[in-house]
């Protein structure tokens, strides 16, 4: 049952008074984590492996895997705490005491000390949490490099205050939900809608053997009642299982299940989260925001030709299977049919055995995230400075010769390589980047690639998202149709939100409600989230959907979109509770409380529509955005002249705000 709106500020004023009662000594006494002897009956533990697999288990035990989390322990953890010392970070100061305990701000503005009980990661960095009530554990923006023995601000300048999400106190820090899965093994984090609290449960702390090979207690049986022969239930995964076992942490997803298993399909857990207008990755496929591996890796070249994780990286060390440019030129000395030939004197144009014929420095460049941690981008994209010319990509020449400039760059790759630039990768990228612009020249382009069978199937999916903007017109709209029966159930699921402009045509509605009944899951909750106005939520993609929305009911995004779906199906007052739920929790967010603010004026509350204006105006002065909703707000309750001076202001934050002008070009 959802909670009336009157109770929750008071729901969050007794969570909140729990926090500041509960000093560092008591946190102690809150409910951990555990492992449960029920629930995971059937898994082993990764110490049960390491008779039989005794190289296997040494591999792993000193793995980032096997470090991703651990309890604090004293003869790592000492070095971080001893002696203690002071990090400064303009007016925020964090002070870390040799009790392994952290003084910082917690939800009110004084510092206090907070006690660490557990360690996120291992190098370059780690990260330490504090017990909270509720079940929670939340993550310090204080976070310690062991290499250099430094203690730094994850954010980096960036400072978030008491009650922003991203503050470690805030759920964009809680560990529960957002780094919790991929750290252990066989996790569920147990949300409780109606306490908003945590009971999660563990197999295993820490990516152990079970994470990858599943629930071993039924194979160690057997394998001891037949000590000389191969367990027959136990088969390889098929490639595209495989990348998707690995992706299935590796990648920037929406879960959709909460029980991925290896071994399942990726596409029946997970929505992959791909290049489209959020723009987060650049148009060619690098990595831009934190992006992780695999989206990158679809749209390789490489991906594209079969090759898998396995190939590069051992599965028990993490490592890479061969050193320096050898685990390249494995296949590129023509060793692998489809692999071009490469002399490496000739192609890098560098000295050999120098770090410029660095085959991953060039063709997997870093990005540092969390101000210490550099991650390849698992593109194998093509160092190529003309894009960055033309638009801004970044090109592994200049990441690496930082005193040159671009143009210096475009000389030396067009001596070196001419005419082999000229590929069509460049173009893609071009156009890919034109589409996001909304550029209508784009659609040839595009249509065209959709036809090039020698691009990855994750470009045919991007291309077709990107074809969403004129799903109007016959041309596009009988392609996307077309995309609807496509092979790749990621191609599949872009098609269904490209064609929602257009489902009030009956024929493109029927198409897409056909899709409802997809046997790929990530497509059947697609489908029905384009139709949620209409969807029977007792049919199978409704409850999967419904699913979608309970493994996100405690993240304020989580909250909006059950609001949006909400609204879509005419129920302004329950969509109500889950915005205020949202911006409760994220109180500074312009597009939660601008919703919240036409939902209240919806209702007939104007006066407390307009406070929560203010109160998006008081944490983003500079969006233009929220003045024209105020001006929508007055208009639609006959204050006009109200609405004009709202529109004037939204246009003195951003004088080219098209909405706003032409609104006030409307108005009498």
């Amino acid at each position: 049952m959802r909670r009336p709106p009157q109770k929750i500020c008071q729901s969050a004023w007794i969570f909140l008074a729990g926090l500041l009662v509960a000093g560092a000594a008591n946190l102690l006494a809150v409910e951990l984590p555990k492992i449960s002897t029920n629930e995971f009956a059937a898994y082993a533990g990764s110490a049960s492996c390491l008779d039989c697999h005794r190289a296997e288990f040494n591999l792993w035990q000193t793995s980032h895997h096997a470090l991703a989390e651990r309890a604090v322990q004293p003869a790592l953890d000492r070095p971080a705490f001893v002696p203690a010392r002071d990090l400064k970070h303009g007016d925020e100061s964090v002070s870390v005491l040799t009790n392994f305990q952290i003084v910082t701000r917690g939800l009110e503005s004084h510092r206090q000390p907070w006690h660490v009980e557990r360690v996120l990661g291992h190098e370059p960095l780690r990260q330490f949490m504090t017990p909270f009530p509720g079940g929670r554990f939340q993550v310090h923006e204080a976070s310690y490099a062991p290499q250099s023995n430094q203690w730094f601000y994850v954010y980096g300048d960036d400072l978030r205050s008491p009650g922003e999400y991203g503050h470690w106190t805030g759920r964009g820090m809680n560990w529960n939900s957002q780094c919790a899965a991929c750290h252990n093994t066989a996790l569920k984090p147990n949300y409780a809608a109606a306490s908003d609290s945590y009971h999660t449960t563990l197999a295993e702390m820490a990516v152990g053997c079970e994470a990858c090979h599943g629930a071993l207690k039924a194979h160690n049986g057997w394998q001891q009642a037949h000590p000389q022969s191969p367990d027959p239930t136990v088969a390889k995964l098929n490639p595209a299982r495989l990348v998707g076992m690995c992706g299935s942490c590796h990648s920037r997803n929406t879960d959709l299940t909460g029980n991925f298993k290896p071994g399942d399909a990726f596409f029946d857990h997970y929505a992959l989260d791909t290049l489209d207008y959020s723009r987060h990755w650049y148009p060619d496929g690098q990595i831009k925001d934190e992006d992780y591996e695999l989206t990158s890796f679809l749209g390789s070249q490489m991906s594209h030709a079969g090759v898998t994780c396995l190939d590069c990286h051992n599965p028990h060390s993490a490592k890479n299977t061969l050193v320096g440019n050898e685990l390249c030129m494995r296949c590129h000395k023509g060793g692998y049919p489809k692999a071009p030939v490469i002399n490496l004197a000739e192609h890098t144009h560098h000295k050999l055995n120098g770090h410029g014929s660095d085959c991953i420095g060039c063709h997997m460049p870093t990005t540092v995230y969390m101000q210490r941690q550099p991650r390849h981008d698992h593109g194998f994209t093509i160092p190529d400075p003309l894009l960055t010319k033309e638009l801004n990509l970044p090109n592994a020449c200049n990441r690496c010769h930082t005193d040159k400039g671009t143009d210096w760059a475009l000389k030396q790759t067009d001596a070196w390589y001419g005419d082999k630039m000229n590929r069509s990768a460049r173009d893609r990228a071009r156009w890919i980047a034109a589409a996001a612009d909304g550029d209508a020249r784009a659609q040839d382009k595009l249509l065209a690639l959709l036809t090039d069978t020698n691009q990855p199937t994750y470009w045919h999916a991007v291309t077709t998202a990107f074809l969403a903007q004129w799903a109007n017109e016959s041309r596009v709209t009988a392609v996307l149709l077309g995309q609807l029966k496509h092979e790749s159930p990621l191609v599949r699921e872009k098609a269904v939100r490209a064609l929602e402009p257009i489902l009030e045509n009956t024929n493109i509605l029927s198409a897409v409600q056909s899709l409802l009944a997809d046997p790929v899951r990530s497509v059947r909750v697609a489908a029905a989230g384009v139709l949620w106005a209409t969807v029977d939520m007792r049919s199978q993609a409704g409850q999967e959907l419904q699913t979608k929305f309970d493994l996100a009911a405690d993240q304020p995004s989580g909250q909006f979109e059950q609001a949006m779906f909400l609204l879509a199906r005419q129920q302004p007052a329950a969509a109500l509770v889950h915005l205020k739920h949202a911006t409760a929790w994220d109180p500074i967010s312009p597009p939660f409380l601008c919703q919240q603010a036409q939902v209240q004026d919806q209702l007939g509350q104007l006066p407390e529509a307009l406070q929560t204006l203010d109160r998006a105006a008081a944490a983003m002065p500079d969006d233009a955005h929220i003045p024209f909703v105020r001006a929508l707000i007055l208009k639609r309750n006959g204050r006009t002249e109200a609405a004009k001076s709202a529109l004037n202001k939204a246009l003195k934050i951003q004088p080219d705000f098209q909405p706003a002008v032409e609104m006030l070009r409307r108005l009498p």
